[in-house]
């Protein structure tokens, strides 16, 4: 069984890749660009949660992880990923401190690139935005 299914509430996590002022995105298999993350495991803590997106969707080992923020309430509820309604709380880590190669798994994405704050690709939900954008004002 999918560790997501049935499950009324789910804990998200989004990484922020930062090389210098550029915001590291996936092209995801539905042709929107994204930040790289996934679901919190059972038995897993957020920065092992961290840890293992990092390393299955970009190959990475990433070594400095600072928590940014939460985002929760009703513009984050989701019903695409099984048939009922789950509340979703994303918390959202600044990684600027990794070493690997980085390389994309072609089951998670099509392709990583590196974007700055001014360039964003259009084809990116309004949710990514959000997050980048209030990662950005915190930084003023």
């Amino acid at each position: 069984m999918n560790h997501v299914e049935n499950m009324p509430g789910l804990v998200g996590h989004r990484l922020l890749l930062l090389a210098g002022a550029r915001i590291l995105l996936q092209l995801r298999k539905d042709g929107s660009w994204g930040l790289p993350g996934g679901w919190l495991a059972p038995g897993e803590s957020p920065e092992q949660t961290v840890r293992r997106e990092a390393k299955e969707e970009t190959n990475l080992d990433v070594h400095r992880i600072q928590l940014l923020g939460y985002f929760s309430g009703p513009e984050y509820t989701f019903s695409q990923i099984h048939t009922e309604e789950a509340d979703v709380v994303t918390a959202l880590y600044q990684v600027d401190e990794w070493s690997g190669v980085m390389i994309h798994d072609p089951s998670q994405s099509d392709e990583l690139t590196f974007f700055s704050s001014e360039e964003l690709p259009r084809n990116m939900a309004e949710e990514y935005r959000q997050y980048i954008h209030g990662y950005l004002a915190q930084q003023k």
